[in-house]
This record gives C-alpha cells, structure tokens and sequence, in this order.
C-alpha cells in the first residue's frame, strides 16, 4: 500500500544540486518548497527547472510550492553582527535609526512597529528566546527592558505576545513574487500571516492573474496559520483557502507552546471537516540539521501530526540546509509509514453525520463505503479537476485511492492529498474505453493484479470537471476480458 501521508521539503543550498534533488525525489518528496524569504527570481526560477527535470527522471510528477516571505517585522543590522542583551537593561528599538545598533539600540524594517505596541506588552525577539517588556513609547522610539536576555543577531523577527500587529500579509515584494511563482509554473502557493479571509482572496485574485498572463494553471492557495488573530477567523480563513500549513514556529510565539499542540488538532479537524487539506510544519526533525538520525521526541512529533490526520508533513532548515538532507527525508518516509499502518479506521462512525447535496461528493462517498465494505485492492477516480478524490481523502481508509487524469495541472495538485496517488491518464470520449485504459495504467504501474476487486468512479459525459455521477465494482481481469470477447 502506498504511502498515506506526503512530505513537503524546501530547496535550499543544501539540496539546489540536480544529483542531490534526485535522491530525495526518489526517497519520498511529494512536494518542493520554495521559501521566497530567500534567494532571487532566477534562483527560484532555476530550482524549479531542476525539480520539473528531476521528477522526470524519477518517472513521477513532484508539485511545487512557493511560499511568500510576508510583512518583515525584523530589528535591522548590529555592528558585529549581534549584541549582547542583559537582563533587566533598557533597549531602545528605533524606527528612525538606519545605522548599526548596538546592545543598547537598533533599528527596524517595520516602522509601523511604534504605533502597534504599548506600555506593557511583550516583545518577543529571535524567535521567542529574547524577551523585552515595553516599557513607554517616545514617538518612533520603543523604550524596553529587557526581561529575559540573549545574543540579538541582524534581522531577527519580533512577534507581539497575543498578536495584534496591524502589518499587511502581502507586501509589494509578494505581489512581485506571486508573479515569479506563476511564470515558474508553481502549483501552491503558501501566503504568510493572513489575519483574515481578505488576505486570502487578495493573495488568490494576485495568483490567478498572474497566472492567466503566465498561461498556466491557477494555483491552490494555503493560508499559513501563524498569527494569533488568525485562530478565531480559522473558519472564514479555510473557506477562502485550498489548504492551510500549521506554521508552528510563529504561531508559538504569539499563543504560547503550551497552546499549540492542541491548536494544531483542532485546525486539521476543521480543515478536514471543510474539505481542505493540511500540511504540518517548523521544526519537525530539527535535530537532523547537524545530526544523521532523530530525536525519539521528533519521531513522536512526526507522527502524532500524522494520527492526528494531517496531510502532509514540511521540512524547512533540515533539507533546505541541513547536513543530512536525503537521510532526513528517508527518515520521515519511515516515520509517517508506521504511522500510516497504525490508524484505527472508523469509516461508518465517520460517516453518520455526513450530508451532502451534489451528486459527484455523493458518488465519491460512496465508493469509500463500498471498497472498505467489500476489502477492495483500490479505489480509481477519474477525475478532472480533481474534486472526487479530494472528497475521498477528507476520511480515513486502508485502501488506496488512484485518481487518474489528463490534467497535469490537476495531477500535480494533488500531490499533498493524504492517501492521493495521481496519475496521468489521457483524454477518452468513451466511458468504457477510459475504464479499460486505467486499469491497464494501474497494472502496469504494479499496484493492482489480475482478479482484484477495484472501485471506480467516473463522469458521463466524460471530461466535465465536476461531473463524476458514476460508480463501478469491477475485477481486474474481467473487465479487461470483456473488449476481446466483443471483438471475437
């Protein structure tokens, strides 16, 4: 049985080289990340290149994510290069300093900062390790004291505890990089800090122009879920979005660690109930940067995002600049199998409060009952947009779901679909045809054999997206018989 839950991992220096992207297609990457926080246009242009030539190499199809820096709320640059913060000490963030700060001052990219923050709040800097308290605002001087202090290095991010900055999720330099993302063919685009689904349908007008002018695919957008004011708009944030990442490396920052891990299965239990997908991320085999196996604790993390049901699970620093870019992929891959195997299936509980109104979901439904019901060896949508098997994936089931398609664009998306595999299929005007040409497909890829029992779902007439009103319990064999018996 294939792999139920997929790995995203980021290109960086670590892993640019074709050799090197090569192998972790081959260890298990279902999709390549792209972090615009860092690098050019034509780095990203040029890694995007090399992943499309190394997935056709592999044989297989491997998506695309370009994930958008966001708002820098960043202090600047130190004379060398960090200074050292004292507990207790006063130190001044300067929204009107451009020279290089020191252990007493320094300066900010975000020069909005001064009138977001009040005396009292907590500042938290370097990813939460630096503390300060605001102690009085003097114009665009922040006068704080430091309560827990640090090594502050260059353009370190600064989180309010509780939220509450008013910086806009896209910047002009997102809005040039959607249209990178479009020209390089991206299939998902990832929008940092959305607040609200304003944000969202902002980022997905953006994409789906850029996308029209690059003539290409419009991409799935994933809100990135990292801000403290996004959880109570989870709702209207998942309903503007595809997917959403749970960022957890910002999110803690702002909400607490403590409030995390529960945060986090209750955003994969909304998104799932929404018909969205869900990639779990930040620090998941951080370890693995510098060291060649995993903590117990990070094998643990691994797969409760796993029972928990997510998606997919992200590595960032671990492949982008770790040492151990392949062995850390082959690690996950282990991880998340054993945990694939693990789950306790409960389709019928799952589906007593289920309600639908559109044929199509209902037929994708069905087709989960019956092969959980009848122990098929699959379950094969042909699908052009995509939305039967992305029905099909919201619910656990020990059988693996097949969607076949003539749509590359459609294939790549749904790379990041839990128990999804896709292949391409070519365009049939005749149902039978189509059924007999998959099933061929599938024999040849290995995963059915001859007298398997298979459920397949397809749409008459074929090729309308959104059209799937058929379902069909076929064995392998026989069905292939039957054109020869016509022709004879």
């Amino acid at each position: 049985m294939p792999r139920a839950t997929k790995i995203v991992a980021t290109i960086g220096p670590a892993s640019t080289e074709p050799d090197v992207l090569a192998k972790l297609i081959l260890a298990g990457v279902d999709c390549v990340r792209l972090n615009f926080s860092h690098g050019t246009a034509a780095d990203h242009m040029l890694r995007a290149d090399r992943v499309r030539t190394a997935a056709r190499n592999a044989g297989r199809e491997v998506a695309i994510m370009a994930d958008l820096q966001g708002p820098k709320i960043r202090v600047g640059k130190f004379v060398d290069g960090k200074a050292a913060l004292e507990a207790d000490a006063t130190f001044v963030l300067d929204a009107e300093y451009d020279g290089l700060g020191d252990a007493d001052h320094v300066g900010l990219d975000y020069k909005e900062l001064p009138r977001d923050v009040h005396p009292g709040d907590i500042l938290l800097l370097s990813d939460g390790l630096i503390e300060l308290v605001v102690d009085r605002v003097e114009g665009p001087r922040i006068v704080t004291r430091v309560k827990v202090g640090g090594d502050l290095s260059n353009n370190k991010g600064i989180n309010r505890q509780g939220g509450g900055l008013t910086a806009p999720a896209l910047t002009m330099k997102d809005m040039e990089d959607i249209k990178t993302a479009m020209k390089l063919g991206a299939d998902y685009v990832a929008v940092s800090f959305p607040k609200n689904a304003t944000d969202m349908s902002m980022a997905r007008l953006l994409a789906n122009a850029a996308a029209d002018e690059a003539k290409v695919s419009h991409p799935y957008m994933i809100a990135k879920i990292e801000r403290a004011e996004a959880i109570p708009a989870l709702q209207e944030i998942l309903d503007a979005s595809d997917g959403i990442m749970v960022a957890r490396g910002d999110l803690a920052i702002e909400v607490g660690n403590a409030a995390v891990p529960a945060l986090q299965k209750r955003m994969i239990k909304m998104a799932r109930a929404s018909n969205r997908f869900t990639i779990t991320a930040t620090q998941m085999m951080e370890s693995m940067i510098v060291n060649a196996v995993p903590t117990r604790a990070e094998v643990s993390d691994v797969a409760n995002a796993v029972l928990d049901g997510t998606d997919a699970v992200m590595l960032s620093a671990e492949s982008a600049s770790g040492r151990y870019p392949v062995a850390t992929v082959q690690a996950m891959a282990t991880i998340v199998t054993a945990a694939d195997e693990s789950e306790t299936i409960e389709l019928d509980r799952d589906f007593l409060d289920q309600t639908f109104s559109r044929v199509d979901q209902s037929i994708a439904y069905g087709a989960l009952f019956t092969a959980h019901h009848l122990r098929c060896k699959a379950i094969v949508a042909l699908t052009d947009s995509g939305s039967t098997a992305l029905w099909m994936s919201r619910h656990d089931i020990d059988i693996p779901i097949f969607a076949l398609t003539p749509r590359m664009a459609t294939l790549r998306k749904l790379a990041l679909l839990r128990n999804v595999r896709a292949f391409e299929l070519e365009e049939f005007q005749d149902r039978d045809a189509a059924l007999v040409a998959s099933v061929q497909l599938l024999l040849r890829k290995g995963v059915v054999n001859s007298g398997d029992l298979i459920v397949i779902t397809v749409g008459e007439p074929m090729g309308s997206a959104g059209g799937t009103n058929t379902l069909k319990i076929v064995k392998v064999g026989e069905l292939l018989a039957r054109p020869a018996e016509a022709a004879a």
